[in-house]
């Protein structure tokens, strides 16, 4: 840049100037300041008064928060000083100044005087430019408006303001002009603008180079009818003001509500009051729209317990628009307003419209009421064709239509009603779908009004539709009024999100004013409006669209900066630190002001005429000893914001402690529910050694009990705490650690609450489908108009060339240029100008390797696959090759190559491909030994390849050979009858196991037969092949029916056999398969007593010894042997104990396993049951004693004896019993006397005879044999028939044909002695068979027979009868 040298006197000359002018400055910016912070509280009480309009709600920024409450409690307090004060400062300051002027001047002549001849360097002379140019302004009458710009040039311009063009002078209307001139931004302040104030106003900026001219208008706007109001536009009308005996202070209360017809709503203020007394509740008053509230059946009110609230049981549109609450307070009233927005409920018919409202009765006469409603908003519903209005008597509950079609317009003259009855009236609207619901019912009619003048026609369209910003949330709308308004009733606002056609209403009420702030848009979008007129004849046209808007705070000075802190110090120096504002005014904050000031003086001076960008200066040339305090300010492009409070006084004095200084900045990101970052910056002051750690300590908000979150000292400048309570509040503080120890604490820091942003997102790391570059993606959940998006690898500054950032609206992308082992670490995003959207992801080696893998194959495509070549043996003993791709294109190409040799389409060979599906195959016709090989498909796709080989050698060959073989013999096979399915078996319900097979293509001609070990198997009904299924039943299967069972079918065509062997596990597959169906059909355990124990029976469908039962006494299983015996039927299973004893009860159990499910039933043998069958068992014991013992024929005598005259009979038996038998023979049941013609015998006890000599007619009879002892006895019946010589023999009438009796010999021999039978036989005896429901322990005798057997037991004899063997003498 050019330079020039000064001559000395001129350099002295303006420098003693610049000192006197400087300091000049000093005091009148101090004076300045202190005049603007009185007049900052009036001011803005009065933008906020003029700003107080229905439509309009005071955006947040320019609201008061909390914290700047002590700011300005300061000021004020500072400002409050006595005017005499003041002035006596300010001659002590003008008085110091010159001193100090003349000093320095005379100090600074010496130094140059005494120093070498040097040329001074400045900078080249510039013109004026605009840096920041006016801005034009829209505003309504009696509200505030600050024009500002920002100027450079050299030497510093001289700002000129011009209203048109005439020069603005603050001191001819005191109060309505201020300008200001500071940090070289230049602005004029217009308090209580009046339409006379619109113009067009210049800043003319001057200096020795030349001038440059920023223009800007300023229009003021009167509201319709605004002259004809008391009070402010929007403002609610203040009634008398009367003093109150209470202190109330209104400490929160609603915000904007959004609500639904038919819901219920609340609004609630919370109050503190002084004394808070139960029966003197403080005064408070609702309105609408400036219309004063009272309780009613739609509203109810209520104040105690530090709550006002309004309560709306049953909301309707009619009850929305601007809410005020009024408390009556000592020092007059405070107030609040919010909107109430309601929406229309769901219509009773789809398509129908909303409601119409405010319905209203008037012009009451003796002929007709006129009823007047305002119609709905319509933003995709079918226009209105019509209103229906109903009536009903007060008191009543039934609505009468009045009108049988629609009506065209909002009013309708009601006729035929009774005079001296009172009515209340509804509106329905109706479209093309239907009838839309009811509206809220008129007041009762009471009062006669004035008839309205004539309307003709709708409304002409809204003119200008202009959209600013207000909130994050909300935008202000304002439009012209329609030129023919035609007896206006309000307007409806629309808005559009851009990118959507659907247009939403804004409000569903008929809005009165031309401006309205329109709620719930969402911040970072861009939205546009068009405003409807609405009369009682309907809604106008459509006004023109808004331009644009994208939504977010509208532009003011930031606040005051916070927290100085001392980070350094080295006794001539000091490093300051501070937070900066917590509201930015809705854009970048460009410049930091620091001021000083001893902590003895008043005096404050500039330390830095150029603006600072960081936040941490060095304030230098300070004087050892003495104590400084320090303020700053912050600036954008809306200005320079109100300056921070004072520091606390730091002194000057070099800091020598060994362990390092106070880390600072401490600020948060990523906060979330549970977790959040926590970052600070390096301490400034490191003492004796570098610091080499942090310890990061915390606590909840309000507490002091700090607990430190690092379990060591940690290298990073960064830590993420985690474990938090979410929606709690927590503070931190840092200390830094060196080789010395650990430094003083950092200032705490802000409070931070865990709780994650709405709609908050995480980052996503993915590879782009296109290029297959490595990205990390993220979408903020809100964004600015000046937002950015800031990467960052480990909280700091990515290497240039690694990484590429795009931002597309609400996403930003950081992509890799070269993805590898660098790339690894933990990224993080921030987005400037929001609430802390932030989110970080850390990237890992495995997770790179995967990427670097799904990128690798996006840059190198290959055609996916689904499946590999792989093979299949078709019917005929075709055998198919192929593959399934994921997808492919109809210009897909591939070709087969086999052992290094292209296979195309041939003879035996078909190849051919399917685009929908992806499969492309090969099928061989005739599989041989020359098709052992390699077989490779190679396809390509655009630029996608790929292939797939499938190696076809040795085992694998040969089993793919045999099953084409087998395939292709199937396929002749099945050219004749044959086997569908070939035998199998199943078990029926009642346990037949049935082998059962499938034949195809057979005829009548064909032979089916049955065979077992080759031998066939006739059936009493021959198989019908012809059915389709031939049936083989095997009843009472068992082991015996093991074997090899064949089936076989012929005909001309062919034959086939099928051959199933039921041996191994198949033999044991069916026996489970019937253990299933018998365990599932057993009856519960039965008790049955016998001779030689107790029986324990189960019944069942069937039971064979091979199924796999066990019997459990207790829980010990019981085996077969002579205390336990174990057996079964055909239709139980049973065990028997014999000679039971007392050791013998208990629980058994049986279990039938079918090789998956043990079936068990079960029997308590104790107590009585025990007892009952012992006793039994007892009885039957001895009876078959008796039985066994008593006398008995055991074998030799006929039943029919023929035998001619003259001849000699012999009968002769055996008999046993013990003790030996007496035997008694009887003829015609007379007893027979031994004499020469009949002689009995009876020898060794065991051998009885009865033999007649010479037999005569006479001797023809019924002979029979008694023999008996103790124990009983049998008697026994023979039939002797004695015929003469030459006559027939006579037929026999007893037993079976008898033969001529052969004579008796001479001696007699005598039988063989017959042994008795066996135990077993003897103790055998049926047993009957009881339902399975019986449980006695005494089984049920059989029914006796008419006819008694040959055994049966001879009755005891009378004792007149003599006995045939004589007692011995």
């Amino acid at each position: 840049m050019p330079t020039t040298a000064i001559p000395l006197y001129q350099q002295k000359q303006k420098r003693v100037q610049h000192e006197y002018l400087s300091t000049k400055q000093v005091v009148q910016q101090q004076s300045v300041r202190k005049s603007s912070s009185r007049s900052v509280k009036k001011e803005q009480a009065e933008a906020k008064t003029a700003m107080a309009e229905p439509a309009y709600t005071v955006p947040a920024f320019r609201e008061r928060s909390a914290d700047d409450i002590p700011e300005y409690a300061r000021i004020a307090v500072q400002c409050g000083r006595g005017l005499a004060e003041l002035q006596k400062e300010l001659n002590r300051m003008k008085v110091a100044t010159h001193t100090q002027v003349t000093s320095l001047a005379i100090t600074r002549e010496v130094q140059e005087m005494m120093s070498v001849k040097k040329k001074v360097v400045v900078q080249a002379d510039k013109a004026p430019e605009f840096l920041v140019a006016l801005r034009s302004h829209t505003l309504w009458e009696k509200m505030s408006v600050k024009l500002f710009c920002t100027v450079e040039g050299t030497p510093t311009p001289i700002v000129q303001w011009y209203k048109g063009d005439k020069p603005v002078d603050p001191l001819s209307i005191p109060g309505k002009y201020k300008i200001e001139s500071k940090y070289g931004v230049h602005s004029l302040i217009i308090s209580r603008c009046m339409v006379s104030d619109t113009a067009q106003y210049s800043a003319v900026a001057q200096n020795t180079q030349g001038k440059a001219v920023s223009k800007a208008t300023v229009t003021v706007k009167r509201p319709a009818g605004a002259g004809e109001l008391s009070h402010l536009p929007g403002s609610v009308p203040i009634t008398p003001t009367h003093a109150s005996k209470l202190d109330v202070t209104l400490l929160s209360a609603f915000g904007v509500t959004f609500a639904t017809e038919g819901e219920s709503c609340k609004l609630v203020a919370n109050l503190v009051v002084v004394p808070d007394l139960p029966n003197l509740p403080p005064e408070v008053m609702w309105f609408r729209d400036d219309t004063l509230l009272a309780p009613s059946k739609w509203v109810e009110m209520s104040v105690g317990g530090g709550v006002a609230s309004l309560t709306f049981p049953h909301l309707h549109k009619d009850d929305e628009g601007l809410y005020t609450v009024r408390i009556w307070c000592k020092d007059g009233t405070a107030e609040h307003s919010a909107y109430l927005f309601v929406k229309d409920a769901a219509p009773p018919v789809v398509g129908a419209t909303g409601a119409p409202m405010d319905v209203m009765a008037s012009d009451a006469n003796k002929d007709y009421v006129m009823v007047t409603w305002k119609p709905p908003n319509l933003t995709t519903e079918a226009p209105i064709k019509g209103y229906f209005v109903d009536r009903r008597e007060v008191g009543s509950t039934t609505w009468v239509q009045c009108n049988d079609s629609p009506v065209n317009v909002c009013k309708y003259p009601v006729q035929g009603l009774a005079i001296g009855h009172s009515y209340h009236f509804r509106v329905r609207a109706v479209n093309s779908a239907g009838i839309s619901s009811p509206s809220r019912r008129s007041d009762g009619v009471s009062a006669l009004h004035t008839a309205e003048s004539e309307i003709q026609g709708v409304p002409s369209a809204p003119g200008k539709v202009v959209a600013t910003r207000n909130t994050k949330t909300s935008a202000f709308v304002q439009w012209d009024a329609p030129k023919h308004p035609n007896g206006i009733m309000g307007y409806y606002i629309d808005a559009c999100m851009q990118g959507s056609k659907a247009w939403l209403p804004c409000n569903h009420r008929p809005y009165k004013h031309t401006r309205f702030v329109v709620h719930g848009l969402v911040q970072g979008e861009t939205y546009s409006f068009r405003v409807q007129a609405v009369n009682a004849y309907g809604l106008s046209e459509e006004s023109q669209e808004s331009e644009p808007l994208f939504v977010d705070a509208a532009l003011t000075a930031p606040s005051a900066p916070r927290g100085i802190t001392l980070v350094s110090c080295d006794g001539s120096s000091m490093t300051l630190a501070w937070k900066s504002p917590k509201n930015c005014g809705g854009t970048k904050i460009n410049a930091y002001y620091v001021d000083m000031r001893e902590a003895a003086t008043l005096k404050w001076s500039e330390i830095n005429t150029a603006p600072v960008k960081e936040r941490v200066y060095k304030v230098e040339n300070l004087t050892a000893g003495v104590a400084y305090e320090f303020k700053v300010q912050a600036g954008n492009l809306a200005g320079v914001g109100v300056p921070s409070e004072p520091s606390k006084p730091f002194l000057c004095e070099a800091w020598t402690m060994a362990e390092p200084g106070p880390a600072y900045d401490i600020k948060f990101s990523e906060v979330r529910d549970t977790s959040l970052m926590v970052q600070w910056k390096a301490p400034v002051y490191s003492g004796n050694s570098p610091v080499s750690g942090y310890l990061l300590d915390m606590a909840k908000k309000g507490s002091s009990d700090f607990v430190t979150v690092t379990e060591e000292a940690t290298s990073n400048r960064y830590f993420k705490v985690k474990g938090l309570e979410a929606g709690a509040a927590y503070v931190f503080k840092v200390r830094a650690v060196n080789g010395h120890g650990v430094g003083k604490a950092s200032d705490v820091s802000d409070s931070v609450v865990a709780k994650a942003l709405p709609g908050t997102k995480e980052i996503v790391c993915g590879v782009d489908e296109e290029t297959g570059d490595i990205f990390l993606s993220f979408e903020a959940c809100e964004i600015a108009e000046t937002s950015s998006f800031v990467w960052t690898k480990s909280y700091k500054e990515i290497a240039a060339g690694r990484t590429a950032v795009t931002t597309a609206g609400r996403r930003s992308k950081l992509t890799f240029t070269n993805a590898e082992a660098a790339d690894l670490g933990l990224y993080a995003v921030a987005v400037t100008d929001t609430d802390g959207v932030s989110a970080s992801y850390k990237i890992t080696e495995e997770e790179l390797n995967k990427m670097l893998e799904l990128s690798y194959n996006i840059r190198h495509p290959i055609v996916p696959l689904k499946t590999t070549l792989n093979y299949e043996v078709l019917e005929k003993g075709h055998v198919r090759f192929w593959l399934q791709a994921v997808k492919m294109s109809s210009a897909v190409s591939y070709r087969f190559i086999f052992n290094d040799k292209q296979v195309t389409t041939g003879e035996g060979i078909k190849i051919s491909h399917d685009v929908a599906t992806g499969v492309i195959q090969m099928t061989v016709e005739h599989f041989t030994r020359s098709n052992e090989g390699t077989y490779t498909v190679q396809i390509t796709d655009g630029k996608a390849k790929n292939q797939s080989s499938l190696v076809l050698v040795g085992d694998v060959f040969k089993n793919v050979l045999k099953e084409a073989d087998f395939q292709r013999k199937e396929f002749i096979r099945k050219q004749g009858p044959h086997f569908s399915e070939y035998i199998s078996f199943y078990v029926d319900d009642n346990c037949t196991v049935m082998l059962t097979c499938k034949v195809a293509n057979v005829k009548k001609e064909t032979a089916f037969h049955w065979f077992k070990d080759e031998d066939e198997i006739v059936l009493d009904v021959a198989p019908n092949p012809m059915s389709g299924t031939c049936t083989l039943p095997i009843p009472m299967f068992s082991r015996k029916d093991q074997g090899v069972y064949k089936a076989t079918l012929s005909d001309d065509k062919g034959k086939d056999t099928s051959v199933f062997d039921i041996s191994g596990s198949v033999f044991e597959e069916i026996i489970n398969a019937i253990a299933q169906i018998a365990g599932s059909s057993a009856s519960d355990l039965v008790m049955q007593c016998t001779p030689e124990g107790i029986r324990l029976q189960c019944y069942m469908k069937y039971y064979t010894e091979e199924m796999q039962t066990r019997w459990f006494h207790r829980e010990s299983k019981i085996a077969s042997s002579e205390k336990m015996r174990i057996g079964g039927t055909a239709e139980m299973a049973w065990m028997q104990i014999c000679e039971p004893t007392d050791k013998e009860k208990g629980q058994y159990t049986i279990e039938i396993n079918d090789g998956t499910t043990a079936h068990t039933r079960s029997f308590d043998l104790s107590g009585q049951a025990y007892a009952d069958a012992y006793a039994e068992f007892q009885r039957l014991k001895a009876a078959a004693f008796a039985e066994k013992n008593r006398g008995r024929v055991v074998g030799g005598l006929p039943d029919v004896v023929t035998i001619m005259e003259k001849k000699s009979l012999s009968l002769t038996c055996t008999v046993w019993g013990d003790p030996t038998p007496e035997v008694t023979w009887f003829k015609n049941e007379q007893e027979v006397v031994s004499d020469a013609h009949l002689k009995i015998g009876f020898d060794s006890g065991k051998f009885a005879s009865l033999t007649i000599t010479a037999v005569t007619v006479e001797d023809s009879g019924k002979y029979s044999i008694n023999v008996r002892n103790k124990y009983g006895g049998e008697f026994v019946e023979i039939t002797v028939s004695v015929y003469k010589q030459g006559e027939d023999i006579p037929e026999p009438k007893l037993g079976q044909m008898s033969k001529p009796a052969t004579p008796a010999p001479a001696t007699p021999v005598p039988p063989r002695s017959p042994a008795p039978p066996p135990a077993a036989q003897r103790m055998k005896s049926p047993t009957p068979t009881p339902p399975p429901s019986v449980k006695s322990p005494t089984p049920t005798p059989p029914p006796k027979s008419p006819t008694p057997p040959r055994s049966a037991k001879s009755p005891t004899p009378p004792r007149s009868i003599r006995s045939p063997t004589p007692p011995r003498k």
